[in-house]
């Protein structure tokens, strides 16, 4: 049956058009039910005659129509094992998907689970379903009319088979019409109750579903101002009274916070929590700024939400006198929400006497967000476990956001839950890869083909090696060097060839596209790509054939580059050292084998290339790092040390380097409005500021007009007797950076490719697409571009590779603060049982703490020193990077002595603590303790001359 579709809409000059479709109503769509033999089979039916929960509502077998409100505020008790066997219509699927894009894909997930049998009826295309819009109906009444009325149709379909049909729904009006026409109806919560067996699945129902409003809570009055409409903040913002921006949560102060708008090059600082009014950390928020006169600096106060008071003062500032800070920035307060972007979170329940009580607060692992009151009747199990949070929403008579349970992930303090606590919290994909992924994986015994040698070059015979930290098993990445008779010599930097298993379009590339890039914890790797892949038939492993991406240059013994290739290419490798075992070769001369004598030739163009790009402005920049030794059977760490770099190191990289600019480059001379590339924007002049005052009050002068200028400032900042000062200095300098990115050469300028710690004009990633997809992207463009791969739609159009790149920023971030978590609980579990002192020294000071950073182990702590304000005085000179407590000085850069230990007075919050041991502060510092680490290491006994008075 045919039917045509009549309605006007507005264009972007305005004009009003007229649009008529024609729509097509079918007779011959399934029901779903597995007993309906009236159906045709066109499509499989799920629908069973058995739920896994009873209900006490119905004598028989029930099946569930959700409405649109459910899906949208109940996804948690839809994906609950025990609800089965639910209708979800069409016309509530085309409302999902326009509203909440994420919790469409959530509800389609759960519809392909067949254990989960959830069945979608079209009902805007069934002859018996589909209703016209009635004149003066709003959508919203039309579609649950639509609900209605294909709930009514499944009635009459099936009541031969003694089944009955329930609406869910949360809209009064709407079930109050379903009641009406002979329907049965209930809300969530009295059906939930009726389940036998599901006591629990109470604790999933949102706020909304339990009855909690503005007008409930807590019976509370007002605390907040009320958010101004979308409709009033959008023009507020055409008007420029009001400001866009993304709202960052202080880490260090939670009555501070930062919202960066297009309007100012500082980011606008939102203090106290009547100004912050319910925003929450990645909101995207409407900001007043406030005139000048009330501009102000951030406090250089640590202060955490340590109180338990719904009567806590909302117009408190943080502590300090921020209005004559030297770092004055625009400051304003937020005035609405533009888009929320909760997410489920990660914590603990705060800890209480009365477990039996159902109202508990929620304390997140992430310590930006705020706590969130939940109701649950498990937290006499709870209390010891991490478990899962959702946001429902943040009602103005509330101290802190609505929210509830959603599932237990572990005991708390067990080294796996806490893993996949850390894994959670940066949205790391880590479940195992699915079939369909698996299914394009190569047949194991696998060997290359004979055409390959036709397409591609063999460099089998060439000395080729990789060099890579001890225990990698994802080789991508090998070197050759050879002496040519003209006095030249040739390199070769071989990759492996990924594209050639990962092809455009399959679920194994959508799923590499997903995950983005490879995670490494201290204790395990989550691949990007299945490991039959990343550690077997693209790792360059010794003395095995592999397929590889190869770039030729032949090059002067100055490093200049005389011509260049890429192919594809055949390689096998003649070794797989460590930078340890490749240090050994080079440094020993006697050793005269071709594999010696390439590697000192590659190490010795490395050198050159370096100091090249050094000379260009390239920075040499610092971060702690640590390894840590992990026990086979406990996986525990048991020793911890920083990392020691060799001039293998240097080398590895200088190549890596090379071959990535020259492909950046290439592809994008190529491929001019879809190259993907990676810049790193120049910082704002004002990001030195506390690099450039730090460095004075020791007499540096640090010019950062130019990354070269930086460059030089930083290899001729010295301080006699203090080598750790210089790496201090550049620690400090990475703090002030942007984040480098990738991006699409179509969507900027060609000013803005350069890239600013690297100090080249173009620059990408090529080598390693074994873990990072845009390499894997790199290379189909590279291969595209020498004729030995063909390009396709997507790859070729600059918005679907814009929106590629902001994934790959995203999983890239995400990857960098994962393994930092990971690295921080492993040196917890290290100390657990531990109390030592150590030499550290002060990064930043703060005006009530300090952050030290312990070098033996690359640890970085703040150390509070509130516990004195009321026995001495504080004398907080910001510019001077300067805390004067009583007659002792504390300034960025000097040595202290600090106590190292694991708090564990509170189960549900152990962490690693640091206190002061020297100077000595009256009620601060702790007497110093020496304690043998294990029966490998000595005592350390720090030097106590650091402390300066």
């Amino acid at each position: 049956m045919l039917k045509a579709k009549t309605f006007v809409k507005k264009t972007k000059r305005g004009n009003i058009i007229k649009v008529v479709r024609e729509h097509y109503l079918r007779d011959d769509l399934s029901c779903g039910s597995l007993l309906c033999q009236k159906c045709p089979n066109l499509s499989p039916a799920k629908l069973s005659e058995k739920q896994k929960a009873e209900s006490s509502l119905f004598s028989k077998a029930h099946y569930l129509v959700i409405d649109t409100n459910v899906a949208l505020h109940q996804i948690d008790f839809l994906e609950d094992r025990n609800i089965t066997d639910v209708i979800v219509l069409q016309t509530v699927l085309q409302e999902v998907r326009h509203l909440n894009d994420s919790l469409y894909k959530r509800i389609r997930t759960i519809i392909e689970n067949n254990s989960k049998r959830f069945f979608v009826l079209c009902n805007e295309h069934h002859r018996s379903t589909y209703i016209d819009r009635e004149p003066n109906e709003s959508c919203n009444d039309r579609n649950d009319r639509a609900i209605r009325v294909a709930t009514a149709w499944y009635e009459e379909h099936l009541k031969h088979l003694d089944i009955d049909i329930v609406l869910l729904t949360n809209d009064r009006d709407n079930r109050d019409k379903a009641i009406k026409a002979g329907l049965k109806s209930y809300q969530v919560l009295d059906y939930v109750k009726s389940l036998k067996g599901c006591e629990n699945l109470v604790d999933h129902l949102s706020v909304q579903e339990k009855g909690d409003n503005t007008s409930t809570v807590h019976d509370k009055k007002v605390m907040f101002d009320e958010h101004l409409s979308l409709y009033d903040i959008k023009m507020g913002i055409k008007s420029n009274r009001y400001h866009q921006g993304k709202f960052e949560a202080s880490r260090e102060n939670y009555l501070e916070g930062f919202v960066s708008c297009t309007a100012y090059d500082k980011q606008v600082i939102i203090r106290g929590l009547k100004n912050l009014n319910r925003a929450v950390h990645e909101d995207v928020v409407a900001i007043e700024i406030f005139p000048k006169s009330q501009w102000v600096g951030a406090s250089g106060t640590v202060q955490l939400d340590e109180k338990i008071d719904e009567e806590e003062d909302l117009n408190a500032m943080p502590d300090g006198d921020a209005q004559n800070s030297i770092y004055v920035r625009p400051t304003g307060r937020v005035i609405g929400i533009i888009k929320r972007n909760w997410r489920n979170y990660c914590g603990v329940l705060l800890p209480t006497d009365n477990t039996e009580k159902t109202r508990h607060i929620f304390i997140p692992s992430e310590k930006r967000i705020p706590r969130i009151r939940i109701e649950t009747r498990q937290a006499d199990v709870l209390m010891s476990h991490r478990i899962i949070v959702s946001v429902d929403c943040w009602p103005r008579s509330s101290r802190y956001p609505l929210g509830h349970f959603i599932r237990d992930i572990g005991p708390m303090g067990d080294r796996e839950t806490e893993e996949e606590v850390l894994l959670l919290e940066h949205d790391i994909p880590h479940l195992p890869f699915s079939k369909s992924v698996l299914d394009c994986l190569p047949k194991l015994p696998w060997s290359i083909a004979d055409y390959e040698f036709v397409l591609r070059e063999d460099l089998r015979n060439t000395c080729v090696c990789s060099v890579d930290p001890p225990g990698c098993t994802d080789i991508d990445d090998a070197l050759h060097y050879k002496s040519l008779p003209n006095g030249n010599c040739e390199v070769g930097v071989h990759i492996a060839d990924l594209s050639h298993f990962v092809r455009p379009g399959t679920a194994l590339d959508l799923e590499a596209q997903k995950r983005g890039t490879s995670v490494y914890l201290c204790d395990k790797r989550i691949d990007m790509v299945p490991e039959v892949l990343s550690s077997n038939l693209c790792s360059l492993r010794a003395n095995e054939d592999r397929l590889a991406f190869s770039g030729i240059w032949e090059m002067t013994k100055e490093g200049e580059i005389v011509s260049r290739r890429f192919c594809k290419t055949v390689i096998r490798s003649v070794a797989a050292l460590t930078y340890a075992e490749a240090q050994i070769l080079i440094d020993d001369k006697s050793r005269t084998d071709p594999l010696s004598e390439g590697l000192r030739g590659l190490n010795e163009l490395a050198k050159k290339l370096k100091q090249r790009r050094i000379e260009a402005g390239a920075l040499t920049l610092a971060s702690p790092e640590v390894r840590f030794h992990i026990d086979s059977e406990t996986h525990d760490p048991i020793g911890i040390e920083t990392k020691e770099l060799k001039e293998t190191n240097s080398m590895i990289e200088e190549f890596m380097l090379l071959a990535n600019c020259e492909v950046a480059r290439h592809i994008e001379k190529e491929f001019p409005q879809c190259a993907v590339l990676r810049r790193h924007p120049s910082p704002p002049l004002t990001n030195f500021d506390l690099l450039v005052n730090a460095a004075a009050v020791k007499g540096i002068q640090v010019k950062c007009s130019t990354n070269a200028e930086l460059a030089y400032s930083l290899e001729h900042a010295n301080i006699p007797g203090d080598p750790f000062f210089n790496i201090l200095l550049r620690i400090v300098s990475t703090r002030c950076m942007m984040q480098a990115v990738y991006f699409c050469s179509g969507m900027l300028p060609e000013e803005e490719y350069f890239h600013y710690g690297l100090a080249v004009p173009m620059y990408t990633h090529f080598t390693s697409p074994i873990r990072r997809y845009p390499d894997l992207l790199v290379h189909r463009l590279l291969a595209a571009s020498v004729g030995q791969d063909k390009t396709y739609t997507e790859l070729l159009d600059r918005n679907i590779v814009h929106e590629w790149c902001e994934n790959m920023n995203y999983r890239h971030h995400q990857a960098q603060l994962v393994q930092r978590a990971s690295i921080a609980l492993h040196t917890q579990l290290y100390f657990k049982d531990k109390c030592l002192d150590e030499d550290a020294y002060i990064l930043f000071v703060r005006r009530n703490a300090i952050v030290v950073l312990v070098r033996r182990y690359g640890l970085e702590s703040t150390i509070f020193l509130k516990a004195v304000e009321s026995q001495v005085d504080f004398v907080y000179e910001e510019d001077k990077c300067k805390l004067t407590v009583g007659r002792v000085t504390l300034q960025m850069f000097d040595r202290v002595i600090v106590q190292i230990s694991v708090e564990d007075c509170n189960i549900q919050h152990k962490k690693l603590r640091m206190k002061l041991v020297n100077p000595i502060i009256p009620g601060v510092s702790v007497e110093p303790i020496y304690v043998t680490m294990g029966n490998n290491d000595e005592p350390h006994v720090p030097r106590p001359d650091s402390a300066r008075h």
